[in-house]
């Protein structure tokens, strides 16, 4: 078998290099949002509609603490990325041993607080009333597990900057294959309920965990650290915070989100609309996966070759990431409008779920054609190592525009205008991060080309 090198992502075509980085992130993302998707089907049909929400509820909690292995990781990719591009592989091994001693002790420190204040956390989140019980037995159990979660995205975000993508595609599918047996083991056969839910869950980090340690001690990765290596250099430190603040910035606002949506919600209608909230959002998740893995291809292509000073390469893979993402976008958006009935029955049968999720589901997904810019926009300025605007970028959509829009519209329009401030907010943002994109080409991007010809 031909090794795979990083260099290739400076030699392909840029076409082909995409779909070759694309297609496993895709798979990858797909058979994640599959688990969850399964997850919550297993969960709702043998423990409850109940227990979906408390899941709901418990999740934005745990993906901020693990997105903080996910920023270190994307921060120290962007990093590795360019570093090999420019021929500096010392760099690279002190930034892959930085974000290792990063992940390692944030994440702990966070789990330490989480558990110790899991009484505040849970119903601050939604979890209120009949939910509260099987929210905090999830929400416990999973912590344990969250730190694992964490070196295994900073691990995966690693393996694709090395330019890999089939491993980090097997990284992601490992967790999701494992929570599904585990799920039918600890709930269906032994009906140990939210207990089973939760030790599935947390059992099949580990298992992830377990195959990222066997990548980077086999012979297919090019990072070969030493201890000397996790020593925390501060130039190093500060790069991958800036980088990675990026991600943990939208992910803060996510889990932000997730508590103003699921209090309003809960307000407005209770167990139920928080319930088609959380049907919605695990389709977010699984729906999107083929843009989602389009702007995942995009990002190790985007930061090598400008690491290298190829930036033609580097505008041919913004213009053909955003046609790919574009077209698979306009897909999802022709399913989600046709079939949101079947989607919800697929969930549960409980009828007051099924006949309003429907009507919000085609709100949420209105401007589904529109987000390739808003992605891949945000994810050139986070590849290259613009920070700044990759942050403001970051945060156009569920910052500035959403959060505003759901504490307003809601107060005028009922439920209604909680749906109705996903596409607004999509299309403002995309309109933003369109505009500044297009100028970083026109004004960056094009005269370095030029300068080259020169």
């Amino acid at each position: 078998m031909t090794k795979i090198s990083s260099k290739d992502l400076g030699q392909d075509p840029i076409g082909k290099l995409l779909i070759k980085q694309a297609v496993p992130a895709s798979i990858g993302i797909l058979v994640m949002s599959l688990n969850v998707l399964i997850d919550t089907i297993f969960v709702g049909n043998w423990i409850g509609s109940i227990a979906i929400a408390a899941i709901n509820v418990v999740l934005p909690v745990s993906f901020f603490i693990a997105a903080l292995g996910m920023a270190i990781g994307i921060g120290g990719a962007s990093i590795i990325s360019r570093s090999l591009g420019a021929d500096n592989p010392k760099k690279a091994l002190y930034t892959f041993g930085n974000q290792i001693t990063l992940t390692l002790i944030v994440t702990l420190a966070f789990v330490a607080a989480g558990l110790t204040f899991v009484d505040s956390i849970v119903p601050s989140f939604g979890g209120k009333g009949d939910i509260f019980d099987p929210a905090k037995v999830y929400y416990i159990i999973v912590l344990y597990g969250v730190p694992v979660l964490a070196l295994c995205m900073m691990g995966n975000n690693v393996i694709r900057a090395e330019g890999k993508p089939k491993f980090g595609m097997v990284a992601m599918m490992i967790p999701s294959v494992g929570n599904l047996v585990l799920d039918y083991i600890f709930i269906n056969l032994l009906d140990y309920g939210m207990y089973g839910a939760a030790w599935a869950t947390t059992g099949s980090y580990f298992l992830c965990f377990i195959y990222i340690v066997w990548f980077f001690r086999s012979g297919n990765s090019e990072l070969k650290i030493g201890w000397k290596h996790l020593g925390l250099r501060l130039d190093i430190v500060r790069e991958i915070g800036a980088l990675g603040f990026v991600t943990l910035a939208r992910q803060a606002v996510v889990s932000i989100t997730y508590l103003f949506v699921n209090n309003i919600l809960y307000h407005l209608g209770g167990e139920a609309s928080v319930t088609v909230y959380a049907i919605i959002g695990r389709m977010l998740m699984f729906a999107l996966f083929p843009v989602l893995g389009v702007t995942q291809g995009f990002l190790p292509i985007a930061g090598f070759n400008y690491g290298a000073g190829m930036y033609k390469r580097v505008v041919e893979s913004i213009n053909i990431a955003i046609k790919y993402a574009a077209l698979l976008a306009l897909l999802v958006f022709t399913f989600i409008m046709i079939f949101p009935e079947a989607i919800a029955r697929v969930f549960t049968t409980d009828a007051d779920v099924v006949n309003n999720t429907p009507h919000a589901m085609r709100w949420v997904f209105a401007a589904t054609p529109v987000i390739a810019i808003q992605l891949i926009g945000a994810a050139y300025f986070q590849a290259v190592g613009k920070a700044v605007p990759a942050l403001l970028l970051t945060l156009t959509r569920q910052g500035f525009f959403f959060i505003p829009l759901i504490l307003v519209l809601p107060r005028f329009y009922g439920e209604i205008g909680v749906w109705i401030s996903f596409p607004i907010a999509d299309l403002l943002s995309t309109m933003v991060t369109g505009y500044y994109l297009n100028r970083e080409v026109r004004q960056k991007l094009k005269p370095a080309i030029s300068a080259e010809k020169e």
